[in-house]
């Protein structure tokens, strides 16, 4: 954290720009942020006990600036001198996103590079390369597991807490094998998948890892039998169930962990009435698809994410050999998707005030937290706006061009794409601060794409100095895992029994030929 313990910002918010006028003011920050950064010098390198990684989907580097100006303009501040949680973790990467048959990536491929420490291919999960989109013959064999259950195979608690349905791509990778994301339940498969044995991700979530501890998210329709109604929206058809297997996922779950402190949940009133002293699992299914957006989500009917994650991490914390936790602010890409830059942004905030609250409930001394996004998106923000200008506001100008104003945030492709009589639409004849405002974007697309710039990866706690640089996406669950001491990661640990100051193994000697002849 870079801020003065006189909360310098504040200060200079409340006082308008004439702190900033004089050269004291930045030299005494920027003495301030030195003296942080020189204690940084003794590394924090105990055994990481419990692992976090908060993924934003999406997030791209220009849409964290924009969210953190977002939520200075929500605390009444001009917005961009304020910090948004994860600007405080200490140390900072580069991750560089592509899949390995694609130089734009997807969020099923880059989940299993950030879960499973290997790239793959564009739209599957849980599995190498090796496997193709769809084939449902080139599964077997080539599935890789994940951090999550190299966490429960060395007796630690696990989690997966999502805004979207709890069997879309990013939270799938850390469960399921499967060569086609869009295999949410088997009413989603070619029969002749289900026929040659492939199975739905749905069905892996509850019997690939068994006893995951925490599931939080929406997707409750993949769980029923087809047709039948879902509990919240009876009369709906959309929401009625999809399996066509006919099974009941939820009523297994229940009644295999009859003898355990398990509770299924639906509903915010029912998440927060569970006591996490007298519950060790907990399935909370709260929409038949995706969560609700945050700006548009009924605050007495649907938790919002810091809600689910408080009650994640009081639920997990309670093992003695500590916890992961997957924690996906999912929606942030479908604002995005559909052009609308204030769903998306909002989305990010709300990720962010999830991230603070789970820092309030942990500690950097024996908590890896790590913050990332699978990929970006065509969304920027530019010119030339004045200090303060609200970021869903117009550019100080107009075009010199068309002679129209313009919005400070643009896409590069997208369904904000308007001509009216060959001409640019005016978007001053638009509520462009609405909440589902489209903005404009170059080329017209129904669904705006991914970016493929590189994103960033904040870490904080044990081992969090080990993400510096550029990297590639796979290295983050490596080093998650070498903090913690599980899956692969373990000769490093046995002489300090766990302790701090680890020391890092020497390869083998095979391991050594092995990469040399890779890289050769």
């Amino acid at each position: 954290n870079d801020v003065p313990s006189c909360n310098i910002i504040h200060v200079c918010a409340v006082l308008g720009y004439n702190q900033e006028k004089d050269p004291l003011f930045w030299n005494t920050w920027a003495q301030h942020t030195l003296k942080n950064a020189l204690t940084l010098q003794k590394l924090n390198q105990n055994t990481a006990k419990n692992l976090i990684l908060f993924l934003g989907d999406g997030m791209g580097i220009p849409t964290v600036t924009a969210a953190r100006i977002l939520k200075g303009q929500l605390s009444g501040q001009s917005g961009e001198e304020t910090q948004l949680e994860m600007d405080k973790f200490p140390f900072v990467a580069l991750s560089k996103t592509y899949n390995t048959n694609a130089q734009v990536a997807d969020s099923a491929g880059t989940a299993t590079a950030y879960l499973c420490g290997v790239k793959a291919n564009e739209g599957t999960v849980g599995v190498s390369a090796a496997a193709v989109r769809s084939q449902c013959n080139t599964t077997q064999g080539n599935e890789v597991t994940s951090i999550l259950k190299w966490a429960k195979e060395a007796g630690k608690s696990v989690g997966i807490v999502t805004t979207t349905r709890v069997n879309h791509a990013t939270p799938s990778a850390a469960y399921a094998h499967c060569v086609d994301r869009d295999w949410f339940s088997d009413g989603e498969m070619p029969a002749e998948a289900v026929q040659a044995g492939c199975k739905d991700i749905a069905r892996q979530l509850f019997e690939n890892i068994p006893n995951i501890d925490v599931i939080m998210g929406g997707g409750r329709k993949y769980m029923f039998p087809k047709n039948q109604s879902d509990v919240e929206y009876p009369g709906d058809k959309k929401h009625f169930g999809t399996r066509k297997d006919g099974r009941n996922l939820v009523e297994e779950w229940t009644n295999r962990m009859k003898n355990k402190k398990a509770q299924y949940v639906w509903n915010k009133r029912e998440l927060l009435s569970v006591n996490p002293n007298n519950v060790d699992y907990i399935l909370g299914l709260f929409e038949p698809g995706d969560l609700p957006y945050n700006l548009e989500r009924n605050t007495e009917t649907d938790p919002s994410l810091t809600e689910m994650v408080e009650v994640a991490i009081k639920i997990l914390r309670k093992n003695p050999r500590g916890f992961y936790l997957l924690v996906e602010g999912g929606r942030i890409d479908h604002g995005h998707h559909e052009g609308k830059a204030k769903q998306a942004l909002h989305e990010a905030v709300e990720m962010d005030r999830a991230i603070g609250r789970a820092g309030l409930i942990t500690s950097i001394y024996d908590t890896m937290t790590v913050v990332t996004a699978d990929h970006s998106h065509m969304f920027n923000f530019g010119g030339y706006t004045p200090r303060g200008n609200t970021i869903f506001g117009l550019a100080p100008m107009l075009s010199d061009v068309d002679q129209k104003p313009f919005t400070a945030i643009l896409y590069g492709n997208g369904p904000g794409f308007k001509v009216i009589n060959g001409l640019r639409e005016n978007v001053s004849t638009l509520d462009y601060q609405g909440t589902n405002y489209q903005a404009q974007s170059a080329v017209p697309l129904r669904m705006e794409t991914h970016g493929g710039e590189d994103v960033a990866v904040f870490a904080k706690g044990p081992m969090a100095h080990l993400l510096h640089g550029v990297h590639e996406q796979n290295y983050i669950p490596h080093v998650m895992a070498y903090a913690a001491c599980i899956g692969q990661n373990r000769d490093h640990c046995m002489s300090s029994g766990g302790a701090s100051s680890l020391s890092p193994a020497l390869p083998s000697l095979a391991a050594l030929l092995t990469l040399t002849r890779l890289l050769c």
